[in-house]
């Protein structure tokens, strides 16, 4: 029973790949039953993105999601079949002697080509170039009869000629006759960055409208109350974010690995345990300053960095499964992991270990974005430190840009929702990317993906950029007072000749507290004992 099952799914597939549609069918047919690709996509088990590149021609069905993917087109063939094509009503000779326009329908102006396509000369069925009205050339400018594919005046074969130079003699006189209509020129063919551009504006565009809907969703079932429609909202933070993670990679370039196997330096412990890298968590406090000083006259600010872990998933991230080195062989700008080093001594009590404040001393695991801060600040442009020696890595080849198009969707999402003072968007915005990166790990809350390794990177990218704010302040005149997590800066004198203040990513904003109302508080010196 199982091989007749088995020849008859066979042969049901041979009979539809026989008959696959072309990419413009494919679209006739969903818009034809008022289906959204969103449905489409939910049915065959692929992305809303992929459906778009089906439709598109970008890509092809495949399996597992082409049986069904072909059989649903089949069936909405059969509901919705194609238009026949018109035909005339009227002998075209006759219309030409009686001078009566044919009925036959004028076929629909050609949408513009893709790039160079349109050098191939349209043809007739028995092989001859067919000609039309003439029309300046879209490559030479020069008048011709021959039309391309598209249906824009071209040179038959594109063997374009510059015009010949006119004899010396007498000239002629023109002959009269109606001037054809002038054929339009061809907008310029977008480049394939243009079309890549272009085609994930349209995409970002698309996801940002499921954002909005979800927080209109919860808005109405919460039927006024926000706590509701906020604690809703966080509830579905991560499989909405996953959702829309995975439709930001769909066009993507290569593939990635969600389920690598994990070194056991990566695994966690236990609940109980802390995890066996080191994110340099800092706890700085600066050793000649108190708010108990005996002259507390210094006035401080706190300042708090914006969606931290928003801005830090733009950074360094292994793409495969993670592979082992000994030594320095693993350091690598196109590689990224975790590395074990021996970190070099911090000689400025005055301004925040990049490390962090650590307990015990000695060699320890870091992620690249650690590293990469270190070996910054031991190179030519910072030179404040030595460089620290690397014991052995697990690392694979890696970008930059892996999460950048689910960080500028978010990041646009919560724009807007500050733009248009919506709090529950903005709500939702932080739920999204907080919960992304505190679950990418190994989490019960989220099982489509095991990357531990992403988790600490990000976490790590965070103190980093905190540390480079930290930095340019104190170049440009500020004392560090405190540095505190991921997101919390503490400064003398002005912050304002240095940082921009808002809600921007980019622009900092006074931390409020209980303890702190104003984000503002007075330090005075702390007596050496020399």
């Amino acid at each position: 029973m199982s091989e007749d099952v088995s020849v008859e799914s066979l042969l049901e597939e041979a009979r539809l790949n026989a008959t696959m549609p072309p990419p413009q069918e494919r679209l006739r047919l969903r818009e034809a039953a008022n289906l959204t690709r969103a449905q489409v996509a939910a049915a065959v088990g692929v992305a809303r993105g992929t459906i778009e590149n089906w439709e598109r021609g970008t890509s092809n069905p495949i399996p597992p999601a082409r049986l069904p993917y072909l059989r649903l087109l089949k069936g909405l063939a059969e509901i919705h079949p194609a238009p026949a094509p018109a035909t005339s009503t009227q002998d075209p000779v006759a219309a030409l002697l009686t001078g009566e326009p044919s009925s036959t329908p004028e076929p629909p102006a050609p949408e513009m080509p893709a790039a160079f396509t349109y050098r191939d000369t349209l043809r007739g069925p028995d092989g001859l170039a067919v000609q039309g009205e003439p029309g300046p050339c879209v490559r030479c400018g020069v008048e011709t009869a021959y039309r391309s594919t598209g249906g824009y005046p071209l040179h038959a074969g594109a063997l374009c000629e510059k015009p010949a130079a006119p004899a010396p003699s007498a000239p002629v006189q023109p002959v009269t006759r109606p001037a054809a209509p002038a054929s339009p020129t061809p907008a310029p063919v977008p480049t394939r960055p243009q079309r890549r551009t272009k085609s994930a504006e349209r995409a970002q565009a698309d996801l940002m409208s499921l954002i909005r809907d979800a927080v209109r969703e919860e808005a109405e079932r919460a039927g006024g109350d926000e706590d509701a429609a906020v604690e809703a909202l966080l509830k579905r933070g991560v499989p909405d974010v996953m959702d829309l993670f995975t439709e930001t990679r769909s066009t993507a370039r290569y593939e990635y690995t969600a389920y690598p196997t994990l070194p056991d330096i990566l695994e966690k412990p236990s609940r109980k345990v802390a995890d066996q890298i080191w994110e340099a968590r800092p706890r700085f406090r600066h050793p000649g300053y108190s708010m108990r000083a005996a002259r507390a006259d210094i006035k401080v600010t706190a300042l708090d960095t914006n969606a931290a872990y928003l801005s830090s998933m733009k950074c360094w991230l292994p793409i495969g499964r993670l592979e082992h080195t000994i030594g320095a062989d693993g350091v690598n700008p196109k590689r990224a992991g975790v590395h074990l080093i021996t970190p070099a001594r911090w000689d400025h009590p005055h301004l925040p270990d990049p490390l962090g404040d650590r307990d015990e001393p000695g060699a320890l695991w870091v992620t690249d974005a650690t590293l990469r801060l270190l070996l910054r600040l031991s190179g030519p442009k910072h030179g404040i430190t030595q460089a620290p020696e690397v014991h052995e890595s697990w690392t694979s080849g890696a970008t930059e840009n892996f999460l950048d198009a689910l960080r500028q969707l978010l990041a646009a999402a919560r724009e807007e929702a500050l733009s248009t003072q919506d709090s529950l968007m903005e709500a939702y915005v932080k739920g999204m990317y907080s919960k992304f990166v505190s679950t990418m790990g190994q989490s019960d809350a989220n099982r489509q993906i095991i990357r531990p390794d992403w988790m600490h990177i990000v976490r790590a990218q965070a103190h980093a950029n905190l540390w480079g704010k930290a930095y340019k302040a104190h170049q440009a005149g500020l004392e560090i007072i405190a540095m505190l997590g991921t997101d919390e800066l503490h400064v003398t004198g002005d912050p304002w000749q240095v940082f921009t203040e808002g809600r921007a990513l980019s622009q900092m904003k006074i931390k409020y507290s209980d303890a702190k109302e104003s984000g503002e508080y007075m330090v005075g010196k702390v007596k050496s004992d020399g």
